[in-house]
């Protein structure tokens, strides 16, 4: 069976264009799934419905979120459509399970106060603190994700015309607006600071380590959570913190909910208006507090 997901493996990331934090979690469930199997001494061309439901309950018993059973069975599901799809088994007894419907939480988003104390965290006047601080503006500016901002090159900034080049999920490019401050970040950065993290070395990449090397994802997280400590706010708050930040402070201010969804590089609106939630459960324990009947 192993193969057989490294074939899919390989279709997601040719085909679909699937990001690796996203193959990885595939391979991840998909590997529990095939360990599963031979435990049991099943082949994945001769399994029935039983099979897939016996390992979705065994998951169950393990103590596994909702979440993260949905997400083995949505890895298994879409498998065994690649498996149909490519003639390796004759039916997909996969869709005769149900997925289990998780309960979407509310995204939690910082105040603006804390925001603010969290851009002025970085030690500005230091390369690592202009770059830091350059960083934590792109992130609240444009509501990128953390690889998204991660992998932004020199080229994808405009400072003419005030706005980023983001490439998201499947590759698809969108175009996000750049207030003055995160221009004014990025313009302390660049091109004198960054070079001097560069060391001699070339890279396209517009965020670069001590040692001149491209920042990942996890280097994101890593400067986003040491400046949350240093400002006193949350000391889970993160990359994804600062998107639902961006987009709960933007229909706050009065933003059409379609132009935050194209900001945010939303396929489907319904996706976008969780973030309008937010925004009512204000409403209302503001209007309890101070209405004379609330």
């Amino acid at each position: 069976m192993k193969d057989l997901i490294e074939q899919f493996a390989h279709y997601l990331t040719v085909e679909c264009g699937l990001r690796p934090n996203s193959l990885k979690a595939y391979r991840a469930d998909l590997g529990d799934f095939a360990a599963f199997l031979g435990r049991r001494g099943a082949d994945v061309r001769r399994i029935i419905d039983r099979d897939i439901g016996a390992f979705i309950a065994a998951e169950r018993r393990r103590g596994l979120a909702p979440t993260s059973i949905a997400r083995k069975l949505i890895a298994v599901k879409m498998f065994f459509r690649y498996l149909v799809q490519e003639r390796l088994v004759d039916e997909d007894v996969s869709t005769l399970l149900e997925s289990p419907r998780a309960a979407k939480p509310l995204p939690e988003a910082l105040s603006a106060e804390e925001v603010e104390a969290l851009l002025a965290a970085p030690d500005a006047p230091t390369p690592l603190g202009a770059r830091d601080r350059a960083i934590l503006e792109m992130f609240y500016a444009t509501g990128a994700r953390a690889t998204e901002v991660a992998e932004m090159n020199v080229g994808d900034v405009n400072f003419e015309y005030a706005f980023v080049l983001v490439r998201g999920k499947g590759n698809k490019e969108r175009i996000v607006p750049v207030g003055r401050a995160a221009l004014t970040a990025l313009g302390e950065y660049m091109p004198r600071v960054r070079n001097l993290l560069l060391r001699g070395k070339k890279s396209d990449r517009l965020f670069v380590s001590r040692t001149g090397r491209p920042l990942d994802r996890q280097s994101m997280f890593n400067i986003v959570r040491k400046h949350a400590l240093a400002a006193g706010i949350p000391a889970d708050t993160s990359p994804h913190m600062l998107r639902h930040s961006f987009a709960t402070h933007m229909l706050a201010g009065g933003a059409d909910l379609r132009v935050v969804q194209e900001m945010l590089g939303h396929s489907d609106i319904s996706t976008t208006q969780i973030y309008t939630h937010l925004e009512k459960d204000r409403l209302k324990a503001v209007h309890s507090r101070y209405h004379p009947r609330g």
